[in-house]
């Protein structure tokens, strides 16, 4: 029987034919330039771009994991979170990360309004949908309704914070520890935490 290389649950991406924005061409002639002054190879810009691709929410799970089961850490994340995420031994590049702490009462959600700035690094390549004009538009104008989409529906008492970041700035959101955790490993933990937690768009799995 053939295979159906369809997927019915997956809309078709739209053809990347605009014309190059002024950055992309910046970009590829920055890059041909390296190249031509033997700066850099081809395949050392492929490599990197691969090694990038390759990073999950990983790691930005386990520094979630490692806030929830030690104070005085989350502290030095809350405070500056660029600095321990390197204590804990992760490259992160030159960004200048902001950790934003949701608690009882307040809530965080990261966007970027100009393109897709997102802490890669840590947490991998941003979804699709982060990238996309209606996210990026929406969720500055109407949180509550785009957060609903996602299915993360915030009863009105709840304060809704939005944080834009920016190419020299992004943030990570840190999620409340879920109920009913106080006896899991921060390992386990870690297995709670979800990528769209990170940005504010969803919470942690629950336990069990």
């Amino acid at each position: 029987m053939p295979h159906d290389h369809h997927d019915h649950h997956t809309p078709p991406r739209p053809d990347n034919d605009e014309p190059l924005t002024y950055w992309q061409t910046m970009e590829i002639a920055v890059r041909e330039l390296l190249v031509e002054k033997g700066v850099t190879t081809p395949e050392e810009i492929a490599g990197a771009i691969d090694r990038m691709d390759a990073r999950s929410p990983t790691d930005g799970a386990r520094v979630i994991a490692r806030a929830w089961t030690d104070p005085d850490f989350k502290v030095r994340l809350l405070t500056d979170a660029s600095a321990a995420c390197r204590e804990m031994g992760f490259d992160i590049g030159p960004m200048h990360l902001i950790a934003l702490e949701n608690r009882p009462g307040l809530h965080n959600v990261v966007v970027c309004t100009l393109c897709s700035c997102y802490p890669r690094y840590l947490i991998g390549p941003p979804p699709d949908w982060y990238k996309t004009r209606a996210y990026r538009s929406r969720t500055v104008r109407e949180p509550r309704s785009v957060l609903a989409e996602f299915g993360l529906t915030l009863p009105e008492g709840i304060e809704l914070r939005v944080h834009d970041s920016t190419a020299d700035m992004r943030y990570i959101v840190l999620p409340e520890r879920p109920a009913g955790t106080d006896d899991m490993t921060e390992d386990a933990l870690a297995a709670l935490v979800t990528r769209d937690s990170m940005i504010g768009t969803g919470l942690p799995r629950q336990p069990g």
